[in-house]
């Protein structure tokens, strides 16, 4: 396996779970104004809801003031899944043996031949080779090229906003997990071949704006536009109504299941400063949108 290829499976897997390096904390915060964060109030307690960018460049920082401050004075951070996963000796054995196939079986034999053909270009254009991944399973590939055209762009693990945050509460606050790196592989190896093929075939389709589609994205998260968050994370389900099993697997499904330990943090006695992919927070199926609908008092800050 080549150091090029490494790179991009190791920031695969970051893409899935956070990992103990931060970005160094800036002097001065940006002048306050709307972010992407939500105070959740109950009898209980307070949480704070913060929508991550996985992959960055430097200039997300410096954070928000209020960001900075709910952070500060927050007892517990709670990630997608425990940044030291991210250290286990196994990580890279665990994520072959999950995103490629076992024996004899073969990447080629789950595609379309034309999907196959189109998935080896556009690997070739990322200075890579369709015959690294004989057999790689086609969530896996999609995420790769995903993660290698992002990359080429600046955007890069080191920078993104929970590694920041794990970083900076790491020795001084309780850092606990919503999911596990584990359940989210599991989640991914659940998509059937139809799925995978679809995942793989639109992530493709999708590069030609990636440039234009982070600048997007990462203006939405920076103003806290949550209106225009929403559509750009929608944008594939509502373009192609066959991805809705796959939205509703890695978006819809996980949402709920997060709520619930959202609510279960807002019993603590402390603050709970929670670090989620801003995707997860938008939307009408969001989390956002569904702890209000239990009742829940919720102001964007």
């Amino acid at each position: 396996m080549t150091r090029k290829l490494l790179g991009v499976m190791l920031a695969c897997a970051v893409m899935l779970l956070t990992v103990t390096h931060a970005v160094p904390a800036a002097e001065l915060a940006k002048p306050a104004g709307k972010s992407f964060l939500w105070k959740v109030q109950a009898k209980g307690g307070t949480a704070y809801l913060f929508g991550s960018v996985h992959l960055a460049r430097p200039d997300s920082y410096p954070l928000p003031r209020q960001v900075e401050d709910s952070f500060a004075r927050s007892g517990t951070l709670a990630l997608e899944a425990d940044p030291d996963a991210a250290m286990a000796e196994d990580l890279q054995q665990r994520l072959i043996r999950s995103a490629f196939y076992p024996g004899t079986d073969t990447l080629r034999r789950h595609l379309s031949q034309d999907t196959f053909d189109l998935a080896g270009r556009q690997l070739e254009q990322l200075g890579l080779s369709i015959e690294q991944f004989a057999r790689s399973k086609p969530w896996f590939l999609a995420m790769t090229i995903e993660v290698a055209a992002l990359q080429r762009l600046g955007y890069l693990p080191e920078n993104g906003l929970d590694l920041y945050f794990a970083g900076k509460a790491r020795g001084g606050k309780k850092i606990v997990e919503l999911e596990s790196f584990d359940y989210q592989l599991q989640l991914l190896n659940g998509f059937n071949d139809r799925d995978q093929e679809l995942f793989l075939l639109y992530t493709i389709q999708e590069q030609a704006s990636t440039r234009e589609r982070m600048a997007e994205l990462m203006q939405a998260w920076q103003s806290g536009d949550a209106e225009s968050m929403e559509k750009i994370v929608l944008k594939a389900v509502n373009d192609a109504p066959e991805t809705r099993p796959i939205y509703e697997k890695l978006y819809y499904q996980r949402n709920r299941e997060l709520a619930v330990k959202v609510e279960q943090l807002l019993r603590s006695e402390e603050n709970s400063f929670i670090v989620v992919g801003a995707a997860h927070l938008v939307g009408p199926e969001g989390i956002v949108a569904l702890l209000k609908r239990k009742g829940y008092r919720v102001e964007q800050l």
